[in-house]
């Protein structure tokens, strides 16, 4: 039983290597600094290129294209607006080392990813690890809230942050949202009803470690991703999910007081921009108006990968403090410097201009339109194994939620840290369920 089912999963089980070597605690010297990266890399950095280099040589064995067409257009077009900014950078090394962050992350990894996955099988398989691999970080990341472990937040080592430390704090929160929305849609798998509570209790748990990541944009992207899988898996499903979502919420915070002082004062600092910000609130806006004066000198190409850093005085206000200071779980006082907008689309805006922009972006938006396209399609024709939204609901639902969540999350994030490898996974899954080819009855036993 066990052979049969390893072989039946064994052409992604690459890329759940991938999400498994993101349990592992990662060396401070490797967090990226955003942007495309400073940092020396990870070893999931390093197995993501073997697994590239495995997908290439076995699609020039096959002899055939490994993409449809519009896979490869869609996945393919920011490698013009990289291109063009990786000329623009300060220095040849400069513009190499950020054009292969970029490429890495948006290109060939999520291409490699889109062609290892054959099956709706395999699919539920990764978007199961996206779910263990959550409650791992999870679980880590409330022993450190307990323990007074975690990252420094407000005077105290409470914030969890996993084992991605004090200087990605954002690593734990992105797991565990992917874990979440993943286990949310999985729920929704038709002829399941064994699985489905195990599902439910997961994506449960995991609201947390969320909580206690301290991480307002997580929170945000999550509500909008959980919503969106509620509203595609049905209205009434919505409804009713909403209702026990809020009465959850009002007995763990108001009824047990679960962190509901730090949590309140977080979530109000949310809408906190203009009336006695705090100092992360200003520097995030100071550093988005200099993304922004900087694509007004160079519109249509931008300064250049990885020259937000370079130009970010000449371009910044004084009220930016440059530099946000971390400690705790297990490192020592360190001023980390800003080097990035900390939103992913101003910082393509700033270092590759109006074309940049288009063709990356304009992917990911391409990628959900056809998703979410794909997704009436089956609802309305029953899938092939009939049923109320088709055999691959579930599919549809990571696929939307996990890509929805990261476009809202790219407006208080961009690349950077050990975690951006799961980023690049996440679009791969959600690039096979838009665009992917699909293979036919027993055409995988013949390979």
């Amino acid at each position: 039983m066990v052979l049969p089912e390893l072989r039946r999963s064994a052409p992604v089980l690459p890329v759940v290597l991938l999400v498994a070597l993101l349990a592992l605690p990662v060396p401070a010297d490797a967090t990226s600094s955003g942007g495309g990266g400073g940092g020396t890399g990870t070893v999931a950095d390093a197995v993501s290129a073997l697994v590239v280099g495995f997908c290439v040589v076995r699609a020039v064995r096959a002899g055939r294209r490994p993409l449809t067409r519009t896979a490869a257009v869609l996945i393919g077009m920011p490698v013009v607006g990289i291109t063009v900014a990786a000329f623009g950078a300060s220095s040849a090394s400069t513009g190499v080392a950020g054009a292969a962050r970029y490429l890495q992350i948006f290109v060939l990894v999520p291409a490699a990813v889109l062609t290892l996955i054959r099956d709706a099988h395999h699919f539920r398989l990764l978007a199961w690890s996206f779910v263990a691999l959550g409650l791992w970080q999870g679980g880590i990341g409330v022993h450190q809230n307990l323990t007074g472990t975690g990252a420094s937040y407000m005077g105290e080592d409470i914030r969890a942050v996993g084992t991605f430390g004090s200087t990605d704090v954002m690593g734990m929160a992105t797991v565990v949202s992917y874990g979440l929305v993943s286990a949310l849609a999985l729920a929704f798998r038709p002829h399941t009803p064994r699985r489905r509570p195990a599902a439910v209790v997961c994506a449960a748990l995991l609201t947390v470690p969320l909580a206690l990541s301290f991480s307002r944009g997580a929170w945000i992207a999550t509500a909008a991703a959980c919503t969106t899988v509620l509203l595609l898996a049905g209205v009434r499903r919505a409804g009713r999910a909403l209702l026990a979502a809020g009465a959850a919420g009002v007995v763990l915070v108001a009824g047990l007081g679960v962190g509901s002082e730090m949590l309140e004062e977080r979530l109000s600092s949310i809408t906190q921009v203009t009336d006695t910000p705090d100092q992360s609130v200003t520097d995030r806006y100071t550093m988005w108006a200099a993304s922004v004066d900087m694509w007004r000198g160079q519109p249509v190409t931008g300064v250049g990968l990885k020259g937000f850093p370079e130009h970010r005085d000449s371009h910044a206000s004084l009220a930016l403090s440059a530099a946000s200071d971390t400690a705790g779980a297990g490192s020592g006082f360190v001023r980390q410097p800003l080097l990035s907008p900390h939103n992913m689309y101003l910082l393509v805006l700033g270092e590759q201009g109006l074309l940049g922009l288009v063709t990356l972006a304009g992917g990911w938006v391409a990628l959900l339109v056809c998703g979410v396209r794909r997704w009436g399609r089956q609802r309305v024709g029953g899938g092939a194994g009939g049923g109320s939204g088709g055999p691959e609901l579930d599919c549809a639902l990571v696929a939307c939620g996990l890509l929805v969540w990261q476009l809202i999350d790219f407006v208080y994030a961009d690349i950077g840290g050990p975690s951006t490898v799961l980023t690049a996974i996440a679009f791969g899954m959600a690039a096979w369920w838009a665009v992917g080819a699909r293979e036919r009855p027993g055409e995988a036993g013949t390979r």
